[in-house]
């Protein structure tokens, strides 16, 4: 398996910048150079790039009562007057060319409770989230792509999304079981289904993972490679 090119690759660097101001642009509040989703869509913030004139207009973008969530290949140095109240790493990982988890999809396929969710599923959805923790979730995520869920006995156990989404790329996000069902392999199935219908559309299927989750084996077990590191902070503008 390889992985395409890399300059094929370098929109990723700036994902939810390349999302906002293409697929997902009508989702999307803009200032100058800086680009946000929708509070209750997600809580990314975007600039095209990291100089004083990008973190300027971000700041009359969030206004200095709000709050700038970052995540992009490399932030740098945050401007005096920031503050930064979280930040971490990760790393972005890309479906290897010729990558096709068949055998997940066709489980997932076939199995009982496979649900198509949307905005009405968003209470199920969000108590899932509040359980397992799998990143930013909103009660209007759902818009971003398809959403799929796995339901037994009237409670939704298992889910996965899409979530940023930019011209040849979509990316697989809140992946997600509950506790009491780990262990079966609903999400890697539930990811497998999704990274076809990625594939049937003639796009690359993407993801996010923090440097200790080990559902990392799962990717790439399931033909997904390791392309950069990535970072993200949570900012408060200058007062």
């Amino acid at each position: 398996m390889t992985t395409p090119a890399d300059d094929e690759l370098a929109v990723l660097d700036n994902a939810v910048w390349a999302a906002l101001t293409t697929r997902h642009e009508a989702l999307a509040t803009s200032h100058g150079r800086a680009r946000r989703y929708q509070p209750d869509v997600s809580p990314f913030c975007a600039v095209e790039d990291t100089d004083a004139a990008g973190w300027r207009d971000l700041a009359e973008l969030v206004g200095p009562e709000g709050t700038a969530v970052l995540f992009r290949g490399r932030i740098g140095a945050v401007p005096d007057g920031w503050t930064v109240e979280f930040s971490g790493g990760g790393r972005q990982m890309v479906l290897a060319v010729g990558g096709h988890p068949s055998h997940d999809a066709a489980g997932a396929s076939s199995l009982e409770g496979l649900l198509e969710l949307d905005e009405h599923d968003a209470d199920a959805m969000l108590e899932l989230v509040r359980l397992t923790q799998p990143g930013p979730f909103e009660r209007r995520t759902v818009v971003l792509g398809d959403y799929l869920g796995v339901v037994e006995d009237g409670r939704l156990v298992a889910m996965a999304g899409e979530r940023l989404r930019l011209p040849g790329f979509t990316e697989i996000s809140a992946v997600c079981t509950h506790p009491e069902v780990r262990g079966r392999g609903l999400a890697s199935q539930l990811t497998g289904l999704l990274v076809e219908r990625i594939v049937a559309r003639g796009e690359q299927p993407i993801l996010h993972v923090t440097h200790d989750n080990p559902a990392r084996r799962v990717y790439e077990r399931l033909g997904f490679r390791v392309r950069r590191d990535v970072e993200f902070a949570v900012l408060r503008p200058p007062a």
